[in-house]
């Protein structure tokens, strides 16, 4: 009788630790989900590899081990991720640079926080049985143009050559080019160039003007948050910083992984996802976010790259007066 209490009290006394344990883990845990920090994000797009870095850190659960509870907004040119930012949509919104000066020089207090796309990769793209072989012969030409900020870099690379072109609305297909409607397109390197080579255009057949091989190297995607976000909560800003940095780090040295997320999302969203284009487009942006192998992602903005866009965008008129560059980046230690 005595060993039959014994075992019941032991028996007790281990379930009751056990709940002890349990209820604490619990505690524990809601605790934690409590101090995770919500947050908003807008990309520039809908889901794609260009943007691989940030899905793939929010589906490894980066994000939430850096104390963000992160909710990625589906970019696309109904929804323009710096006036989701202007208008206080959006926690974070990756902009181009030269989109992000241009609301800077017009009053909007933008913060870079970090520069992810260190070159530019947009380009202008011709059939060389067009007869267009140097910028020149581009004269008098029906050229594509994709409309608004992405409008911008072209028009400098037609002001430098001095070009008047025959300007075609550009829809977010290489059809209208494939199909002889225009003469040149606009273009970027992980997109629309692999879609082109796709379609069955041999490079050799095509004449391609890189506009940062054209003295117009214009970084694109930026990471951009508001100043008074920045101020309000300036660990939250550098967390996520810190967090979509080792999201694109993740991504990079586990890439059939990071397609395999990228692609759900896709999918989630209902846009077609084809493997060897996505896998095209995350080379390309290692390429463009790492131009250095072997370097680290720094995420810094150079005055240098920042001053020459700026300066673009004065001569062309976008802008009257290029910002401060200290003002502009909360990163302004790289001077290079």
């Amino acid at each position: 009788m005595k060993g039959s209490l014994s075992t019941v009290l032991r028996a007790g006394m281990t379930l009751s630790v056990l709940m002890i344990i349990t209820v604490a883990t619990a505690s524990l845990s809601a605790a934690a989900e409590r101090t995770l920090k919500k947050a908003t994000f807008i990309p520039l797009w809908s889901p794609q590899a260009q943007f691989a870095g940030y899905y793939t850190a929010l589906d490894k659960g980066i994000y939430r081990r850096h104390g963000i509870d992160l909710t990625i907004i589906s970019g696309g040119p109904n929804y323009p991720s710096s006036e989701y930012l202007r208008n206080g949509k959006a926690d974070f919104a990756v902009i181009w640079l030269t989109t992000a000066i241009q609301e800077r020089a017009s009053g909007v207090k933008l913060l870079n926080i970090a520069q992810i796309v260190q070159k530019s990769s947009m380009m202008l793209i011709a059939k060389k049985s067009s007869g267009i072989t140097t910028p020149a012969e581009m004269n008098g030409k029906k050229v594509g143009l994709w409309g608004g900020a992405f409008a911008v870099p072209p028009h400098a690379f037609f002001n430098k050559h001095h070009l008047r072109v025959r300007e075609v609305p550009q829809s977010y297909t290489v059809n209208l080019f494939l199909r002889g409607g225009i003469d040149v397109a606009s273009a970027m390197w992980y997109n629309e160039y692999h879609t082109i080579i796709n379609a069955g255009l041999d490079p050799d057949e095509l004449t391609v003007f890189f506009l940062k091989d054209q003295g117009l190297n214009l970084p694109e995607d930026g990471l951009y948050t508001l100043e008074k976000t920045a101020k309000n909560d300036p660990v939250l800003v550098e967390e996520f910083s810190r967090a979509s940095i080792e999201g694109w780090n993740y991504a990079f040295e586990h890439p059939d992984e990071a397609l395999d997320i990228i692609i759900r999302h896709m999918r989630a969203a209902k846009i077609p996802a084809n493997r060897m284009h996505q896998k095209w487009m995350l080379e390309r942006m290692r390429n463009l976010i790492i131009p250095v192998e072997g370097d680290a992602i720094t995420g810094l903005l150079k005055q240098s790259d920042y001053e020459a866009a700026g300066q673009i965008l004065r001569k062309d008129g976008v802008i009257r007066k290029v910002p401060n560059y200290t003002a502009f980046t909360r990163r302004s230690g790289a001077r290079q």
